[in-house]
């Protein structure tokens, strides 16, 4: 447990010792595991994978794009989505609103939802970002979803592969 608090505190620092800028121009890539959510469908298990990509076009302000993967005991569904984040203060915080398309076996809905995350900087370009989202079905109440996803992103700099002469 000790070590656990360790790499927290370690981590929290170097996020904020790091002062990020969210310049526009930057690419932005990331993978996240979502497995803790609260909804009609928690009292299965539950899993899903998301792999998103974006792009700083302003300073703060990302557009984003999303595939995701859901697995729960009894059916499994394909996510598309795309979305944007607002970085509110220099350290990482942002919150993010998307629309996503769900489908699944007989099932297709649109998810508006919002975001709350932080981006941890473990490197120059590496974050662990923690986010707590909500989706709203537009079909049906009981389809949405409030969870916690954790995943790791990769802020791309516009100059970081240019080739020196």
């Amino acid at each position: 447990m000790k070590k656990k608090i360790v790499l927290f505190v370690a981590a929290m620092m170097v996020s904020l010792a790091s002062h990020a800028q969210f310049e526009a121009g930057k690419a932005y890539l990331g993978a996240s595991l979502s497995s803790i959510d609260i909804s009609s469908q928690a009292k299965q298990f539950h899993i899903g994978l998301n792999a998103k990509v974006g792009y700083l076009f302003a300073d703060n302000l990302m557009a984003t794009a999303q595939v995701g993967y859901d697995h729960l005991e009894d059916a499994n569904s394909l996510t598309l989505g795309a979305g944007a984040r607002y970085y509110i203060i220099q350290n990482g915080l942002y919150l993010g609103a998307s629309l996503k398309y769900k489908h699944a076996e007989e099932y297709n809905d649109f998810l508006p939802g919002v975001q709350l995350g932080y981006a941890f900087f473990i490197s120059r370009t590496v974050t662990i970002e923690p986010e707590l989202y909500i989706d709203f079905s537009t079909k049906k109440f009981e389809n949405s979803a409030f969870g916690l996803g954790v995943g790791i992103g990769v802020y791309l700099f516009k100059d970081q592969y240019k080739l020196k002469k």
